[in-house]
C-alpha cells in the first residue's frame, strides 16, 4: 500500500534552546519566504509554530521508499544549513517556554488570528506541539468507514508505543504523552472540534460528513466561518476526502525517521489483519487515558497480542520495521526511557543530544 506521512521538527541552537527561525531557513533554502519548499528531493514546510518544521515526502510511497526519500532530504538540508542547527523530532520540545517562540507571522495570518481570538493560541497546545501524522488512502466510501473506525480503536495502542512527551518545561508530569494532555485541551471553547481524541464510530460516510457539519455551526456562531474546512476537525483520526485519505494525527513525533516507518508498519500490519479491536467508546476512553498516562506500562498483555497479530499478517517490508515495535513493548516506548533517564540523572539535555543524533544518523534510541 501506498501511503504518506509528514514529520515534524523543532529548530534548536547547539544548547537545545528553541529557535523561531523557520522562516529565516526556508528563505535561505529558496531565497524568499514560502509557506512550502521543494528541496532536497522533499517538500520543507512552515508549521504554525515558527520553531518548527514539517517534512513531507516528494509523494506517497512504500514505507521503504518515504524512509530513504525523508532521510536524504533530512541530510540535504542539514548541509545547506552547514551543520549550524541541532533538529529534535518527539511529541513536544521538553524544554521549551512559551516566550521562547511564536506563531508563524507571513502568509495565513486570516486562520492564526481567528484561532487566536476565540481559542488563545499562546499555548502548548499550539505552540509546542509535534506530530506524525500518516495518511491511509481509500478507495471509496465503504473502504473509509472500514479503515476510520479500525484506526479509532487502534488509537490507544498507538498511543502507548509511541508518546515521547513526558516533560514540560523542563519538568516531568504525571502524563507520558503531554502532546495530547494539551491538544484535547486547546479548543475547549468548541469541544466539538477535538471530542477529547477519540472520534466516534462511523455508520457511514454521511455520519463523518455530518460532524463536520457540527463543527462548522459551532464555529459560524462564533464568527469563525473562515475555519470551516475539513482539516478543522482535530480528532485523533480526520478523514480528508480532498485527498482520499483517512489522517492520523494522534501520534507524538518519534526521534527518528525508521521509527516513525515502524509505527506505520504496525499500524498498516494491524489495518490488515482479523484481529477484534475493542469498539466501546467508554473502554477506548480508558485505555487512551491509560496509554497517555503510562504508555506501554498497563497496556502490555493487549500490545502482545496486537504484536502478533500484525506479525502474522504483515508483507516483508513491514517485518523489516516490526522488531522495533516489539522492543518499545518489551522495554518502553521513549516517553518511559526519557522518564526512567530524567529520574536518574535530573539532567535533559545528555537525552535530547542523543535524540537528535538518532534523527540526525537515523538510528533508533535505545538505552
Amino acid at each position: 500500500m501506498l501511503v504518506g506521512t509528514e514529520h515534524e521538527y523543532s529548530i534548536n541552537d547547539r544548547n537545545f534552546r528553541p529557535l523561531p527561525i523557520s522562516d529565516r531557513i526556508i528563505e535561505k533554502l529558496c531565497g524568499k519566504v514560502e509557506h512550502e519548499v521543494n528541496f532536497a528531493g522533499i517538500k520543507v514546510s512552515k508549521e504554525l509554530q515558527k520553531h518548527a518544521l514539517e517534512l513531507i515526502p516528494a509523494r506517497p510511497g512504500s514505507l521503504g521508499f518515504l524512509e530513504d526519500n525523508l532521510f536524504q532530504g533530512l541530510t540535504g538540508l542539514y548541509q545547506a544549513l552547514g551543520h549550524q542547527y541541532r533538529l529534535l523530532g518527539l511529541g513536544m520540545h521538553p524544554l521549551l517556554t512559551l516566550d521562547q517562540t511564536t506563531y508563524w507571522d507571513h502568509d495565513e495570518q486570516e486562520y492564526y488570528q481567528t484561532y487566536d481570538r476565540i481559542f488563545d493560541i499562546k499555548q502548548h497546545g499550539w505552540l509546542n506541539i509535534q506530530a506524525l501524522q500518516i495518511n491511509i488512502p481509500y478507495a471509496g466510501r465503504e473502504e473509509m468507514v472500514s479503515v476510520f473506525n479500525r484506526v479509532r480503536s487502534l488509537i490507544p495502542y498507538l498511543v502507548a508505543v509511541t508518546a515521547s512527551s513526558p516533560v514540560v518545561e523542563g519538568r516531568l508530569t504525571s502524563y507520558l504523552d503531554n502532546r495530547l494532555v494539551f491538544y484535547r485541551e486547546n479548543q475547549r471553547r468548541i469541544p466539538e472540534i477535538c471530542h477529547d481524541i477519540l472520534p466516534e464510530r462511523l455508520e457511514s460516510s454521511d455520519d463523518y460528513v455530518q460532524i463536520n457539519r457540527d463543527i462548522y455551526r459551532a464555529l459560524r456562531a462564533c464568527g469563525a466561518d473562515i475555519l470551516c474546512r475539513e482539516w478543522v476537525n482535530s480528532r485523533g483520526v480526520i478523514v480528508r476526502f480532498t485527498r482520499s485519505c483517512v489522517e492520523i494525527k494522534a501520534i507524538d513525533e518519534q526521534e527518528c525517521l525508521h521509527s516513525d516507518m515502524a509505527v506505520a508498519a504496525f499500524l498498516l500490519a494491524l489495518l490488515r489483519s482479523d484481529c477484534k479491536l475493542q469498539e466501546d467508546e467508554a473502554e477506548l476512553r480508558s485505555l487512551l487515558e491509560a496509554a497517555m498516562r503510562g504508555g506501554t506500562r498497563d497496556l502490555k498483555p493487549e500490545l502482545e497480542r496486537l504484536y502478533r497479530e500484525a506479525s502474522g499478517s504483515a508483507t516483508a517490508e513491514e517485518m523489516h520495521y516490526l522488531p522495533l515495535i516489539k522492543r518499545r513493548i518489551d522495554e518502553g516506548c521513549l516517553a518511559e526511557l526519557m522518564s526512567a533517564r530524567f529520574r536518574e540523572t535530573g539532567r535533559m539535555e545528555p537525552i535530547l543530544a542523543d535524540m537528535e543524533k538518532a534523527l540526525r544518523s537515523n538510528s533508533p534510541y535505545a538505552v
